[in-house]
């Protein structure tokens, strides 16, 4: 699998979010959708790319407090050797 950036990621899902924009009220209308099954999903489409961006305005230190962990890791494996 490809690695997608964050960017591509988050642009992904706005165009999910523009596209359901658009069937779901035309799925509702035809009885094919319940109006709370649109809302939930939306809910949740909108939380995916909330933590998208959170993960994004974060990454530096979310790249450094894994870093830490792994050096963390290292030297406590080195000491029980």
């Amino acid at each position: 699998m490809a690695k997608i950036s964050l960017v591509g990621q988050i642009s992904e899902v706005d165009r999910e979010i523009r596209m359901r924009e658009q069937v779901y009220p035309k799925q509702i209308r035809d009885g094919k959708m319940r109006q709370a099954e649109a809302e939930l999903a939306m809910e949740r489409i909108h939380a995916v790319r909330a933590t998208l961006v959170f993960i994004q305005e974060n990454e530096a230190e979310i790249r450094a407090f894994i870093e830490q962990r792994k050096q963390e890791r290292a030297a406590t494996s080195r000491g029980q050797a």
